[in-house]
Order: structure tokens, then C-alpha cells, then sequence
């Protein structure tokens, strides 16, 4: 009986086979050692090169894209192999030039691309205006309302009114994202949210009563909620892969600099008499609104148009984020077939079903437990809360066994990333980069890295290929 490896019985239920065991390979003493634990496996290597050419024109020309087949076909042969595009004849001297541009420069892109990412900075700094707005307001609103003392029902009041948009935005704004961005695609959810989170502190600037402020910002949190959800997706659907991770990452700090612009605005209005506090509440308008008025002129997400059947639609949007065609319909191309991967293994389609997805499918509630790690940790580690030395202590221990390395991976390749077995993960963590660290780096010991616990086909290629 031809028994099946522990590897491959742990993953035997996730995406069909595509997270495959790793080949062995020889090291200086002769003995067989371990790339990885696990590889990322390319769909496309699966099939021949003049197989791949053929479903790459035979999509393109299905999906109303027939001037571009061509063109798919040599994409399709750079994304089986993209690390090898100089050895693929059929390419141009131009395609094969921009391609190795795009390698040697890593944050090489057109205007657009750069000009979606600059409006997804905006979306950032929106919120923390909108956060900071109350700072200053809170020193002269509660008096204007007649509930500035400082103990009993008033003070409440004043937290609450405070306290409301981070309780919506979570307990209401956060789940209103999927039936939105559904219905109305990446921009139009968020030139919803923008509409809303404009017209928001301007009510807040125009309240007559503490109740109508606490209402105001009762949906100002709903709007914050809903933005915050959706606009890193989109930055993480335009970017490349390469450079995916780090524009994200801005995220935080476009927050950030929106909290200082916000504070900036406060000492601005602070002695404008009694109606700098609604100065203070209504200058958040001004992110958002940028913020909507520039979306208009920003593409679809080409990944939300595929996943909607608008493929001839999403190429075209990811013809304006590219630098070369070439570039566009390998990625492209690339993404639409690790995404026929994802249906294979697909649920139910409706808002539950793909609710309880996050908790039932092991590779989402892994994922979704990831993310979550990076959240709380990151309360954990607010210097604002006690016992701070032991929480941040705590926090690493969280990350340690819960994140996972996603750095350059496409969106369709992390589905692999989190296949692995939360146990497996842990057990790889502890048994061998956790002694590995100490030695290296705590002993000071020079020795070799150990492989991962998952890495790309095309990286462990080149390994075996020097070896």
C-alpha cells in the first residue's frame, strides 16, 4: 500500500494539492536536507509551456479580450517562470527590457498606481482626523451643552460622545463592509464612506444639542468603520506583489499623520471663542472630502471586476496600474488563475456563508486570527495602559506563534500561506527557528539558516538548481 506522507495527509483537504511537501536536497556532506517545509506551488507548472500559452489565449478571447491573446500567451509563459523571462523567445526586446526594469526597480510604477495609493494615504489620515477632532472640542462643547461638571451623569455623557465612533465603527461599520463593497465595488464603497465621513463632523459643527452630536457621530463612527475596511483591500489589490507589504504597512502611518494634522487644526481654531470646538469637530471634513472627490478617478479593483465576471474591464484597470502590458497581463493572468484555485474550494456565496467562512474554513480562521494577533498586540503595546513591560512581552509571544510571513506573496499565494496547520506552525517555530535565533543571535554562533516552513517554487528552483 502506497502510504501517504504526514505532509501530505495535513494538507490533503486545503486547495486541492497546490500547497505541496518540498523536494530534498543534497548538502556539502552528502546528506539530504530541506529547502522548505512546504512550497507555494506555481498552477501554471502543472502544465506545459505550450499548454499554458494555449488556456491563456483561449481566456483571453472568451472573455472578450481576443486583441490581447497574444499577449496573454507570452504572459502566461513569464508567470509560469517569472524569475526566467530572459530565457522566453517570445518575447520583444521591449517587453523583455520592462520586465527587468520592473525587477531592478523595485518600486517602479506608472502615475496612476502612485496616484490610488497617494488617495489610499488620504483614507488613512482621514481617520485620524476624525479621532482627533474631539481632543480640542472636548475642552469647550460640554460647557456650551450645559454638562460640564466633573463627576456623575455628565461625565458619561461626555465619554460617550467621545467613547461612540470607535464602538460603531466596530460593532456596526465593520460588518456593513461585504454587502457594500458587493454591491458597489471597491471606489464606490469608499466614495460612500467618504460622502458620509464629510458630511459627518460638518453636522457635528452644527449641533445644537449634546444629542445631536452623539448622533452625528454615532454615524461618523459607522463611516470610519466601513472606510477603514475596505480602503487598505484596494491598496493591496493595485499593488504588486513586491512592494505589496510595505504600502499597506503606510497605512499606520498615514493615520498617524493624520492624528497630527488633526491637532494642527485644533491649535489652529483654539481661539476662535465659543465656536472652536465646532471648528475643531468640522475641519475632518477635509480629508474626506479630498478623498472623495479623488476617487472618481481611479480604477476599479481589478481583482473585485474578476471575482464579478467584468474581465475585459479588469484588465483594463490593471493596464493603468502597470508599467507594460506585458507586466499588467501577467499579473493579470496570473491572479485569475490562482483564483479558478480558490473557487475549487470555495463555500456558500451569501453574506453568512461567507461570514462564518472566517471561523469555519481552517485557512481563513487562520488568517483571520493572524490579523487579529496584529490588533490586539497593538493595544498591548500602547504605552497609555498598565503593566506595559509585561503585555509587550505577552504581544511577542502572540506574533511568535500566530503571524505568519507574507512578505512578496501575491494575494492568491497567501490562501497556501495559511494552508499550513496552526500545530505545524507552532511546532516549526519552537523545534527550529527559536533555537536557531538563540544560537545565532544570542550565542553569537555562525551557522546556516534553516529552511522555512514555506517558500516559493521558483525561490527553492534556483536553490537546487546551484546546488
Amino acid at each position: 500500500m502506497n502510504e501517504k506522507t504526514s505532509t501530505e495527509m495535513d494538507y490533503s483537504d486545503e486547495k486541492n494539492g497546490v500547497l505541496k511537501p518540498e523536494p530534498e536536497m543534497a548538502d556539502a556532506s552528502g546528506r539530504r536536507q530541506s529547502v522548505a517545509l512546504n512550497i507555494v506551488e506555481n498552477p501554471l507548472k502543472r502544465s506545459s509551456p505550450d499548454k499554458v500559452v494555449l488556456d491563456a489565449r483561449a481566456f483571453a478571447e472568451s472573455h472578450d479580450m481576443a486583441e490581447h491573446a497574444a499577449l496573454f500567451g507570452k504572459a502566461a509563459l513569464v508567470a509560469r517562470d517569472p524569475n526566467r523571462f530572459g530565457s522566453i523567445t517570445e518575447l520583444d526586446e521591449q517587453e523583455r527590457s520592462s520586465l527587468a526594469y520592473e525587477r531592478d526597480h523595485k518600486w517602479h510604477g506608472p502615475f496612476m498606481l502612485w496616484y490610488s495609493i497617494s488617495l489610499c494615504a488620504v483614507g488613512a489620515a482621514t481617520q485620524g482626523w476624525d479621532q482627533t477632532g474631539s481632543n480640542g472640542a472636548n475642552l469647550s462643547f460640554p460647557k456650551e451643552f450645559g454638562i460640564d461638571k466633573d463627576e456623575g451623569r455628565d461625565q458619561w455623557i461626555v465619554g460617550a460622545v467621545n467613547a461612540i465612533i470607535f464602538l460603531t465603527a466596530g460593532l456596526i461599520g465593520a460588518w456593513i463592509v461585504d454587502p457594500l463593497n458587493y454591491y458597489f465595488g471597491r471606489r464606490g464603497e469608499i466614495f460612500i464612506t467618504a460622502c458620509c465621513l464629510t458630511a459627518t463632523p460638518i453636522g457635528s459643527a452644527f449641533a445644537k444639542s449634546w444629542q445631536g452630536l452623539f448622533a452625528a457621530r454615532f454615524v461618523l463612527g459607522i463611516g470610519i468603520g466601513a472606510k477603514n475596511a475596505t480602503v487598505p483591500i484596494y491598496s493591496a489589490e493595485m499593488a504588486p506583489a513586491r512592494i505589496r507589504g510595505a504600502l499597506v504597512m503606510f497605512w499606520q502611518l498615514w493615520v498617524v499623520a493624520g492624528i497630527f494634522l488633526g491637532f494642527c487644526a485644533n491649535v489652529i481654531v483654539k481661539d476662535t471663542g465659543r465656536i472652536s470646538w465646532r471648528l475643531q469637530l468640522g475641519s475632518a471634513f477635509i480629508p474626506s472630502f479630498i478623498l472623495g472627490i479623488g476617487i472618481f478617478f481611479c480604477p476599479e479593483s481589478p481583482r473585485w471586476l474578476m471575482k464579478h465576471g467584468q474581465f475585459a474591464k479588469g484588465f483594463r484597470s490593471m493596464l493603468r496600474l502597470r508599467a507594460h502590458p506585458i507586466i499588467a497581463a501577467r499579473d493579470y493572468y496570473y491572479s485569475f488563475v490562482i483564483y479558478q484555485e480558490e473557487l475549487k474550494v470555495a463555500r456558500g456565496a451569501g453574506y453568512f456563508s461567507r461570514l462564518w467562512d472566517c471561523f469555519a474554513v481552517p485557512r481563513i480562521r487562520r488568517a483571520n486570527y493572524g490579523a487579529s494577533t496584529v490588533m490586539i498586540a497593538q493595544q498591548m503595546c500602547g504605552i497609555n495602559i498598565g503593566f506595559y513591560a509585561g503585555l509587550n512581552l505577552i504581544a511577542w509571544g502572540m506574533v511568535f506563534c500566530f503571524v505568519r510571513e507574507t512578505k512578496q506573496l501575491t494575494l492568491e499565494e497567501l490562501d497556501q500561506v495559511f494552508s499550513v496547520p496552526t500545530k505545524s506552525f507552532i511546532g516549526h517555530e519552537l523545534t527550529v527557528w527559536l533555537p536557531y535565533f538563540i544560537k545565532r543571535y544570542i550565542f553569537r554562533r555562525k551557522i546556516m539558516k534553516p529552511p522555512g516552513i514555506i517558500e516559493r517554487e521558483e525561490k527553492v528552483n534556483e536553490l537546487i538548481h546551484e546546488e
